[in-house]
């Protein structure tokens, strides 16, 4: 969901935009990559390493030195050669925890005025809640992901702002046991 609207916002600001990609999984993946999946694809496609096909619907990418991984920490073994080969920089939640100042000297370093983010909720920290599909334990926990973009929007003009993966499970596990239920599961009046 981030690509094609970060990909005019590149179109529209040029190199005075970085991308923050807040979440457990790096999205790097390519059509080689062991798990080939296109959400897995989703910064590779930005950066210009993905599917040609898609690449042409594109209306600009974006350089990988002026995008950041915030909060990953679920990799697969395939992903490190794609971050060390692009130059693609990237923040655990260890290197965060407590302090934005990594993050915010990286965001001066680029340059850049403008910033767009990625907000996927899988990299909150499954201990403390599981927003995402799957859980992901040791994230960010949420005061940490507040201070970091609350951090961010102090230091630049964020431009973007997009959420994924908001699955409320609960909810769904809720509704499935409530299923049959008299006067919740639509039973006619008696």
């Amino acid at each position: 969901m981030s690509v094609a609207p970060f990909s005019e916002l590149a179109r529209r600001y040029g190199d005075d935009l970085a991308i923050l990609w807040i979440d457990s999984h790096p999205d790097i993946g390519t059509p080689q990559s062991e798990y080939p999946g296109y959400h897995a694809m989703a910064v590779a496609t930005l950066t210009g390493h993905g599917d040609p096909a898609v690449l042409e619907l594109l209306a600009a990418t974006v350089s990988p030195d002026r995008v950041a991984l915030v909060g990953v920490h679920s990799w697969d073994d395939d992903d490190f050669p794609n971050v060390a080969e692009w130059g693609i920089q990237s923040f655990s939640p260890d290197q965060l925890r407590g302090s934005t100042r990594p993050l915010l000297d990286w965001v001066a370093a680029t340059g850049c005025s403008r910033v767009a983010i990625h907000f996927d909720v899988d990299t909150i920290d499954s201990n403390e809640i599981v927003l995402g599909l799957g859980p992901e334990p040791d994230g960010l926990t949420s005061a940490d992901a507040r201070r970091i973009v609350a951090d961010i929007d102090g230091a630049a003009d964020v431009v973007g702002f997009t959420i994924a993966e908001f699955i409320p499970r609960q909810v769904m596990h809720l509704q499935q046991l409530l299923s049959g239920f008299p006067l919740i599961s639509g039973s006619t009046a008696r």
